[in-house]
């Protein structure tokens, strides 16, 4: 329908990123994804990926519980030197463990029986 129609400015350039900016976003994204699994139990998948998005480069660190949707957060660098903060990676891991704690929760409520009364 619309896919191929440009409703947006017509001279937006992605960013690019060079090799040492790629390589600096992509060693964030793992130590964000590292934190995140030091925070929860194996059985949670945790992944990171760096994609070219319509704006610039995207980062993406997302979570797999063992049950219930996965969670994921995005990252788009507004500079191309810009780094992810070591308060910014400790804001994202456990904002995202905790999301997937949640999701473990919500999918699981309901579904037990309370062990005892």
């Amino acid at each position: 329908m619309y896919g191929n129609t440009s409703f947006g400015d017509e001279g937006l350039d992605p960013e690019t990123l060079t090799a040492d900016q790629r390589r600096q976003l992509e060693r964030d994204l793992s130590l964000v994804a590292q934190h995140t699994r030091k925070l929860l139990p194996a059985e949670f998948v945790v992944g990171s990926d760096l994609t070219a998005g319509s704006d610039g480069p995207e980062a993406t660190v997302a979570v797999r519980p063992p049950v219930g949707p996965v969670v994921s957060a995005g990252y788009t660098p507004e500079e191309a030197d810009a780094t992810i903060t070591e308060d910014e990676r400790t804001d994202l891991a456990q904002g995202l463990a905790a999301s997937a704690a949640l999701q473990v929760k919500q999918a699981l409520s309901g579904s037990t029986n309370p062990t005892a009364r």
